[in-house]
């Protein structure tokens, strides 16, 4: 029988980069009892977002983060958009290239991943925020 449930993650970042939220993800999964079928992530903002990546290796984090802030400068002569501080709008260009929904599938009572694979939310602001990820599975 199919069924479905839904919850929101509370994040409280403390800086601009990738925080690694796959144990949240999973650990909530493995609650619902629902053991086949799909997660959709949902981020609640227009200046974070979400991502897959490897989370082994954290130079791989580092340098994801070196190439977002080279390739959207945080320079206020650049955008008309400029009145929530210097790196409000660079978070929300950061953010529309990025994702700001995920649909991974569940099996076996978790977010199927490969090896190296980790969720992230994305941080695009430099200062500390309250982020909320809408999770919603549904399947038997």
């Amino acid at each position: 029988m199919l069924s479905q449930d839904q919850t929101t993650l509370d994040i409280n970042t403390t800086r601009q980069g990738l925080i690694e939220i796959t144990d949240q993800v999973q650990s909530w999964i493995a609650q619902t009892g629902i053991t086949t079928g799909q997660i959709t992530l949902f981020c609640r903002h227009t200046s974070a977002s979400l991502t897959i990546q490897e989370n082994a290796d954290p130079d791989v984090v580092l340098d994801i983060e070196t190439f977002f802030t080279q390739l959207v400068q945080e320079n206020p002569g650049l955008y008309r958009h400029t009145c929530e501080g210097p790196d409000d709008m660079p978070a929300h260009i950061r953010a529309s290239l990025t994702d700001v929904s995920l649909t991974i599938p569940v099996s076996q009572g978790r977010a199927v991943l490969g090896i190296w694979q980790g969720i992230y939310l994305f941080e695009h602001r430099h200062a500390a925020h309250h982020r909320q990820i809408t999770l919603h599975l549904i399947g038997d």
